[in-house]
């Protein structure tokens, strides 16, 4: 019996992962088409697409693999949501930019930006409830903090601003967008775990699982 509800479990924690993932990608794809800005790694993601020719998406698998060969240094351990984010998002990401066509007036771009925001702390609640290791991203930032010290708003923000320069400089869109992510991923995300009851205190905390100090950067 103690076996049957274990496997349940997993197979509830795999399946609030993969939908996490693929509303994930569908939000990011959404705030692409509305082109006002997007989050500081979805403009590196975009700025190399534009320069590459390479889809969206796989520029940001790309990236993600770059990121994690970034792990070995510093130690850090994927679990299997490690892998399932590197790869789907970007994955669910060209999908998604497949079927949104991009928006051209202002109060459509703005609607389309807000769903996508939402979209995507609604996603990363649902990824957090999985407790299966933290996406690329955030376990390079929470790895850059064990090792050097540094507070995690250093170190959060030296990696965000790098990223969104040198997207910028390749073709990315930072716009208004940029700031409002920036600023209501956080406590939309917050909104969002409270109503899926996702207890950030009772998730395991060793390398490769869930770390509660960034729950806005899990992509």
């Amino acid at each position: 019996m103690l076996s049957f509800f274990t496997t349940q479990n997993l197979l509830v924690r795999l399946v609030r992962l993969a939908v996490g993932l693929f509303l994930y990608g569908m939000g990011i794809a959404l705030m692409i088409r509305g082109n006002i800005g997007a989050s500081p790694w979805d403009v590196f993601a975009q700025g190399l697409s534009r320069t590459t020719g390479v889809t969206f998406g796989w520029c940001t698998i790309i990236i993600s693999g770059a990121v994690l060969l970034l792990w070995i240094p510093l130690r850090q351990r994927p679990g299997v949501g490690t892998i399932a984010n590197a790869i789907l998002i970007g994955l669910f990401a060209d999908l998604g930019l497949a079927m949104i066509p991009q928006a051209e007036q202002l109060l459509l771009q703005g609607v389309l930006f807000a769903a996508g925001l939402f979209i995507v702390a609604f996603a990363t609640a649902l990824y957090i409830g999985a407790g299966m290791g933290p996406g690329p991203r955030d376990g390079l930032m929470t790895g850059l903090v064990r090792v050097t010290g540094r507070p995690v708003w250093m170190i959060r923000t030296g990696i965000e601003l790098a990223v969104v320069v040198v997207g910028f400089f390749l073709g990315g869109v930072v716009g208004a967008g940029t700031a409002a992510f920036a600023m209501g991923v956080g406590p939309l995300t917050q909104v969002t775990l409270r109503w899926l009851r996702v207890d950030l205190r009772g998730k395991d905390l060793r390398a490769g699982a869930v770390h509660p100090v960034d729950v806005a950067n899990l992509s």
